[in-house]
């Protein structure tokens, strides 16, 4: 039985401050990725045009963590408290949450080669790290890599013909892969315990493609959807059962959940340097950083 579209409405949580709004060039500042909780309930996000890393209090109070030449564009939180960032002009980064201090991890997928620009990334409960090489990969060039970076180092190549890679996610058991493919409009499903890593389709999506993706507690796929300007919730079989429009702009590019019970979304919506929020059927799956 195909389920009934239930829609639901997001409100602002907070914007931007006027004074973070512009670099010292005069240059917008403000497009928000990366959303991540930590552990003291606080948020953390990215600035593509500033190369920043805010965090922000569930009192809506902003601090600029470091600010750094770079362009990061996907954050998420290890365990240890690390942020571990998707940088498009540097590969991959470390930003200790403490100290400010930011390094690179890996530029490139071996030695004198770099990625063609890193975009989102995921953590498995085992520590193992898996990130998306967009670059300017398209239908017409469809070369970009996902990539899994193990716990001891080794850097495995998952896909490497994905048209424009963007969010991804692990299913419950983490047999399988979910990634938003952009330029197809489209989420694939990876199954890992196939040897062949064989990719199926996993929803189809209207118009200009997905971007950031998160899971629910009920295995539910969630899916920022920029251009469309809202969030869909996919049933375990690839159905859209929610819709959350948004209450801002129409570039909706991220999503975590958070809050005290797990069970509130932050959005982020980056035509207006916004941060939107909204309260979910179910909780969020735990992410390997409140492991």
């Amino acid at each position: 039985m195909i389920p009934t579209l239930q829609t639901h409405t997001s409100a602002v949580f907070t914007r931007i401050p006027d004074h973070l709004a512009k670099r010292a060039n005069g240059q917008r500042a403000g497009f928000l990725e990366g959303p991540s909780i930590d552990r003291d309930g606080n948020l953390l996000c990215v600035d593509i045009q500033a190369g920043r890393i805010y965090r922000i209090s569930m009192e809506a109070q902003w601090e600029v963590l470091v600010e750094y030449d770079g362009t990061p564009n996907g954050l998420k939180l290890h365990k240890d408290g690390r942020a571990f960032i998707a940088d498009r002009k540097n590969g991959l980064m470390v930003l200790d949450t403490k100290t400010g201090a930011i390094e690179n991890v890996l530029s490139g997928p071996k030695a004198g080669e770099k990625f063609k620009g890193l975009n989102d990334l995921h953590f498995a409960s085992n520590g193992d790290l898996y990130f998306t090489d967009q670059g300017r990969s398209g239908l017409q060039d469809p070369s970009g890599h996902v990539y899994r970076l193990t716990a001891g180092g080794a850097l495995q190549t998952i896909i490497a013909n994905a048209p424009s890679p963007n969010g991804l996610v692990l299913n419950k058991r983490e047999t399988a892969l979910y990634v938003a493919v952009t330029r197809a409009n489209a989420i694939w499903r990876i199954d890992l315990d196939d040897p062949a890593l064989r990719a199926g389709l996993f929803a189809q999506l209207p118009c200009a493609g997905p971007d950031g993706v998160a899971l629910d507690d009920d295995g539910h796929v969630v899916v920022a959807h920029p251009t469309l300007g809202g969030v869909w919730i996919y049933n375990r079989i690839g159905l859209a059962q929610h819709f959350i429009a948004t209450s801002a702009g129409e570039m909706t590019t991220n999503i975590a959940f958070g809050g005290a019970d797990n069970q509130t979304l932050f959005i982020t919506e980056s035509r207006t340097g916004s941060i939107l929020s909204a309260r979910m059927p179910s909780p969020g799956r735990p992410m390997f950083s409140h492991s």
